[in-house]
């Protein structure tokens, strides 16, 4: 009994090992699978099968250079990413996936590259009639949400008398509001401040003052330690150059 207890730490190192090779085969075979979604302005948006653009295709493509590696996107939808990415399906998932401690039981976060936050976007002309949660939560009031993700579970967690619908289709889910069919769809900042931009009669409200604190980072492999420290170490010296805040700038603003 007390051979094997002194034979764990061995084989959790040896396990952790095996593990951390992903970032040296990364740089061996010159490929960087990236799980993505593809729905998310302004973090990647599929333009035609195979391509995507948008602030998270930009971090993506700049940690594959850094290992002069090529990005692979292996296209996955909300509701399927983690069981894709836990099954091995690619090396590293990205496109506004936000950090949640559910996610966390299943794998690693990279550092965050964005503080986000939950905010409600809105007809424009309901901009001071949804102010707070409180205003939102109440019996006759349509919320909306994409499933799969956060949005539902902020929805689900936090709407218990109004209507909550969900709405399959994450790209047209902005007409439902504008049709009038919902009132009210809750998403991360950033994502209601680009929607404001592109669709004329939709507001974000008080996207500077979030319903909710919440980040924005790549997922990382579950114990897959030099993979991590890799990445987080990309990502502390983009941030320190200011390149983070170019590609920022270039999506959000």
């Amino acid at each position: 009994m007390l051979k094997r207890l002194a034979l764990l730490p061995l084989l959790l190192g040896a396990s952790l090992a095996a593990q951390a090779a992903a970032i040296d085969t990364i740089a061996q075979t010159g490929v960087l699978r990236v799980c993505m979604p593809g729905d998310y302005k302004p973090f990647s948006y599929a333009t035609a099968p195979g391509v995507y653009e948008g602030l998270d295709v930009d971090l993506v493509q700049s940690l594959a250079a850094s290992l002069g590696a090529r990005v692979q996107f292996v296209p996955t939808s909300w509701p399927k990413l983690m069981d894709d990415f836990t099954a091995g399906k690619c090396d590293i998932a990205a496109g506004g996936i936000s950090v949640s401690l559910d996610r966390q039981r299943k794998a690693w976060f990279s550092a965050p590259y964005m503080v986000n936050g939950k905010a409600p976007l809105v007809r424009c002309a309901d901009v001071k009639r949804y102010q707070t949660l409180a205003d939102i939560d109440k019996p006759g009031v349509r919320v909306i949400a994409n499933p799969g993700g956060s949005n539902e579970r902020y929805a689900r967690a936090h709407f218990t008398h109004a209507t909550l619908t969900l709405h399959p289709e994450n790209l047209t889910i902005f007409d439902e509001l504008l049709a009038g069919r919902a009132d009210v769809f809750v998403t991360e900042s950033a994502e209601a401040r680009v929607q404001q931009r592109l669709r004329p009669g939709l507001c974000a409200v008080n996207p500077d003052k979030p319903l909710q604190y919440s980040e924005n980072a790549l997922l990382l492999p579950r114990g897959d330690v030099d993979t991590k420290a890799y990445v987080d170490q990309w990502l502390h010296l983009l941030q320190a150059g200011g390149d983070d805040q170019r590609i920022s700038q270039r999506w959000i603003n």
